[in-house]
C-alpha cells in the first residue's frame, strides 16, 4: 500500500489568489459505491493555476486504476465568496496521472476554465466607434447528416445522450449495436460499463463534448466521417442504433481502422474486430489477460470446461462464436467466427443434452442459445474465448 500527492490544475486569466476550489477524486465499484481518495472543500490555487498537492490515505489498487475528479471552483471578493462553476467539471485520469501531476490537458477547454473579459465598455452616445463583439462557441462533435442540430430526429440531442447515459450508469440497458457490424466494441464497453459505470459515463460524456476521450491508455478519436455519419438512424421499428452507442462503438472501430472507415450505419467491412485487436482494447483500458484460448478453429470440449472455471471464479470471458448458435439467427449450417459474446454464466448442460448459457449479446444478457440445441452443435460454432480479470 503506497501513500499519494495527488492535484490537477485549472486554466485562467484570473488572480490566482482570488480563486478557491473544491476538489473530489474518486473512483466506483460495479455498484456504483462511490469511494474518495480526496475531497476538499474551498482549497487556495497556487500560483501556477495548480492546485494544493494532496496526500491520500494508504492506496492498495495498481497505478493504472482509473479515477474520476470532480471540481467546483469559486471567485473570492472582498465580502463574498461566490460559486463561478454551478455544475462541477468531471474529467478521469489514471492515479499515474494524478500522482505525477499528468492530470490535466494540454488542450484549454478540456480543463476546469474560468476566463474574464479585460476590456472596458461605453454607452455608445460616449464612443465614436461601434464595436461588434462575437460570442461563439464550437460546433458539437457528433453530428448526423440526415438529422442535424434543431431535427426533431436528431440522434446526438443533449438530453437524449444524458438520459441514455443515466441508464447505462444505473445498468437498465446495455450496448446494442443493432444494425452496425460492432459486436467486439460492444463487449468491451459491456465489460467496463458491468465493472466501472462510472468510467463508462465519463467516457460517454468526453466523447459527446470533445470528440474523443481516453480510458486509461486506450485513446479513442474517431474521424470526421464517424462524427457526421451517413445513413438512416431509424426504420419502422424505432432507432437502428442509439446515439450513445454510435459515439462509443463505431467510435472505438473508426478509430481503430486505419484503412476504413466507419461513417455510415451501413459499414460491415470496417466492423470486423479480430482478437488481438480486442485485448489491446482490455489491457489499454486497465484489464490484466489471464488466459485465452481464441482461435479460428473450434475450441472442443476442454475449452469450454476452461472458460467455465473462469466465469465461475468471477472474471471476465469474452468469447468468439458463430451467431448462429443464438437464438434469433435464422442460420443452421454457419460453422466460422463471426461473432463476439460475453459468458455471464457457465455452460450448463441438461439432463436431456440441452445447453444453455446465459451471455451478453445484442443489448441484452439472458440465455440466448437457440432452444433444444445439445453440446455438439455449441461446439461446432464456438471458437475458444480471451479472459480478462475484473478492473476496479
Amino acid at each position: 500500500m503506497t501513500v499519494y500527492h495527488l492535484s490537477t490544475r485549472i486554466h485562467s486569466n484570473v488572480s490566482p489568489g482570488s480563486l478557491l476550489y473544491d476538489l473530489c477524486i474518486y473512483r466506483m465499484d460495479s455498484n456504483n459505491n462511490k469511494f474518495p481518495v480526496v475531497d476538499v472543500k474551498q482549497q487556495p490555487i497556487q500560483g501556477g493555476y495548480e492546485t494544493l498537492s494532496h496526500i491520500t490515505e494508504n492506496i492498495s489498487e495498481p497505478l493504472s486504476t482509473i479515477y474520476n475528479m470532480e471540481v467546483t471552483l469559486y471567485l473570492k471578493t472582498m465580502l463574498h465568496i461566490h460559486c463561478i462553476t454551478p455544475l462541477p467539471f468531471t474529467r478521469m485520469y489514471t492515479l499515474e496521472e494524478f500522482a505525477s501531476g499528468k492530470a490535466w490537458s494540454p488542450v484549454k477547454r478540456e480543463n476546469p476554465c474560468y476566463f474574464v473579459s479585460t476590456g472596458t465598455s461605453e454607452l455608445e452616445s460616449e464612443s465614436g466607434n461601434i464595436v461588434t463583439v462575437n460570442i461563439s462557441r464550437q460546433e458539437r462533435p457528433f453530428i448526423a447528416e440526415q438529422f442535424p442540430v434543431g431535427d426533431p430526429q436528431d440522434p446526438f440531442e443533449k438530453n437524449i445522450i444524458k438520459e441514455q447515459i443515466k441508464n447505462r450508469f444505473n445498468h437498465v440497458t446495455f450496448p446494442n449495436q443493432n444494425a452496425g457490424s460492432l459486436c467486439g466494441p460492444a463487449v468491451f464497453f459491456y465489460c467496463l460499463q458491468r465493472d466501472r459505470p462510472d468510467v463508462y459515463a465519463q467516457a460517454a460524456n468526453d466523447l459527446w463534448q470533445y470528440g474523443k476521450t481516453k480510458i486509461g491508455e486506450l485513446e479513442i478519436a474517431p474521424g470526421e466521417g464517424c462524427r457526421h455519419p451517413s445513413g438512416d438512424f431509424y426504420d419502422t421499428f424505432g432507432p437502428r442504433i442509439l446515439g450513445l452507442d454510435w459515439m462509443t462503438l463505431a467510435g472505438l472501430r473508426d478509430t481503430e481502422n486505419t484503412v476504413l472507415s466507419f461513417d455510415t450505419l451501413d459499414s460491415p467491412v470496417a466492423g470486423i474486430t479480430l482478437w488481438h485487436t480486442l485485448t489491446e482494447w482490455f489491457e489499454k483500458a486497465g484489464y490484466i489477460k489471464v488466459f485465452s484460448n481464441v482461435g479460428i478453429t473450434q475450441a472442443g470440449i476442454q475449452g469450454i470446461q476452461d472458460l467455465n472455471d473462469y466465469v465461475k471464479q468471477g472474471y471476465k470471458v469474452v468469447s468468439l462464436i458463430n451467431d448462429s448458435l443464438l437464438e434469433g439467427s435464422l442460420s443452421e449450417r454457419s460453422t466460422y467466427p463471426t461473432h463476439w459474446v460475453v459468458w455471464d454464466s457457465p455452460v450448463i448442460e441438461d439432463p436431456d443434452g440441452t445447453v444453455h448459457l446465459t451471455l451478453f449479446s445484442w443489448g441484452q444478457s439472458v440465455d440466448q442459445i437457440k432452444p433444444g440445441k445439445d453440446l455438439s452443435f455449441f461446439i461446432n460454432r464456438f471458437f475458444g474465448g480471451v479472459v480478462f480479470k475484473p478492473i476496479k
